[in-house]
């Protein structure tokens, strides 16, 4: 069984639909990516997905129960979201944001223990940043910051990983560390979503993409077959000669 679903999901904000009929579905350990230009949606179907939205028609559903019948708390036990950027206002290092992640595991009006700073490290280290746990998070860079998201979220250790366009203001060698950890986490058994804007990256860890243009599903499937220049071009509307193969 699927960890989600998404069934022909209607979504977007009142008065103003932004995605149609949408159905698509992520297994235990599974990685499926998501193409699309700007503006067709993505980011509005990942709110929805998480819960900040309300589907407008359709349904999305964990293990087989509709969304709406899980409590928050449930539902940060197991997804978590690395969004595309933030930039963060108060002096937090990185160490406490990685923390942040815990809180789903603690008891109300809990503190932080000891295992949970260690399994924050332990997030930092595997993405090879154990070395910004101390410093303030607003003063780092665009690309560091992400990477102390993307910790984040792995100290929440979440069933299923919705990730933002994780690798875009990293550079080359970060670009492949991330990709590396999204790929460890498939073989732990943790479902990824991700956004990405890179064919590539959806090639080297992703068993399925799913391509969104205009608020639809124009398909879905194994990369080979799916992102081939001619798909590719109409999906950006760009000439197919201007891809390379």
């Amino acid at each position: 069984m699927s960890l989600l679903d998404l069934r022909a999901l209607d979504f977007g904000y009142p008065h103003h639909p932004v995605g149609h009929d949408v159905t698509l579905s992520l297994a235990a350990g599974e990685i499926v990516a998501l193409l699309g230009p700007n503006g067709a949606g993505k980011t509005t179907l990942f709110r929805t997905l998480l819960g900040w939205l309300p589907p407008l028609a359709g349904a999305v559903e964990l293990d087989g129960r509709p969304l709406a019948h899980w409590s928050r708390r449930q539902l940060a036990r197991t997804l978590a979201y690395v969004p595309q950027a933030h930039a963060g206002v108060f002096a937090f290092t990185a160490l406490d944001v990685v923390l942040m992640g815990r809180t789903a595991h603690l008891p109300p009006l809990g503190v932080p223990s000891r295992g949970d700073h260690a399994r924050a490290l332990e997030a930092l280290a595997s993405l090879g940043v154990a070395a910004l746990a101390p410093r303030v998070y607003s003063e780092l860079s665009g690309g560091e910051r992400q990477l102390v998201l993307v910790a984040r979220a792995l100290a929440q250790e979440p069933r299923i990983l919705v990730m933002d366009e994780p690798t875009a203001s990293l550079d080359f060698g970060n670009q492949l560390r991330v990709l590396d950890e999204i790929a460890a986490l498939g073989r732990r058994g943790i479902g990824v979503l991700m956004s990405t804007h890179h064919p590539d990256h959806a090639r080297h860890v992703a068993q399925r993409v799913a391509l969104l243009k205009g608020g639809r599903l124009v398909g879905a499937g194994v990369p080979d077959e799916w992102l081939t220049v001619e798909r590719l071009a109409h999906l950006y509307d760009v000439d197919p000669a201007r891809i390379p193969p």
